[in-house]
C-alpha cells in the first residue's frame, strides 16, 4: 500500500483512538448514565478531558481535508517521496498535536498544529504541478 493511504489509515484510527480516553474520563467523572442518556445540557470536560475532546475535534476537522488530498494524490498519481513525507508529517504532527493538547502544552500544540497543516499544503502542492 502508498505511504500516503497508510498515513491515512493511521489517521483515521488515531482519530477513533482519541475518542476513548476523554469518554472513560466523562465514565468516571459523571457516570455512565450521564453519558448514555441523551446529554441535554451536558457540559464540555474540564481539565484533561475537555482538552482531549477538542484535540479529538481538531482532528476530525483536519482529518477531511488531509484524506481529500491524499485520496486526490493517489488517483491523479501524483504520488511520490514528497507525498509519502507530507502524509507521514501531517500523521506523526496530528499524533504529537493530541498528546501535546491533553497534556496543556499550548506553544508546542501550535507548532506541531502547524507541521500538519505543512504536511497538507505539500500534498495540495504536489498536486498544483
Amino acid at each position: 500500500m502508498r505511504t500516503e493511504l497508510t498515513m491515512l489509515a493511521w489517521s483515521a484510527t488515531l482519530c477513533i483512538a482519541l475518542a476513548v480516553p476523554y469518554t472513560i474520563g466523562l465514565i468516571v467523572e459523571r457516570g455512565l448514565p450521564a453519558l448514555a442518556g441523551n446529554r441535554e445540557n451536558f457540559a464540555p470536560g474540564q481539565g484533561w478531558i475537555g482538552r482531549a475532546q477538542r484535540a479529538h475535534a481538531n482532528l476530525v476537522e483536519n482529518l477531511l481535508p488531509f484524506a481529500a488530498l491524499v485520496l486526490t494524490v493517489v488517483v491523479a498519481n501524483k504520488g511520490s517521496s514528497t507525498t509519502a513525507l507530507a502524509a507521514q508529517l501531517f500523521f506523526f504532527a496530528r499524533l504529537a498535536h493530541a498528546v501535546l493538547y491533553i497534556a496543556g502544552i499550548a506553544w508546542l500544540r501550535t507548532l506541531a498544529f502547524a507541521v500538519g497543516l505543512v504536511g497538507m499544503i505539500m500534498l495540495l502542492a504536489a498536486l498544483a504541478s
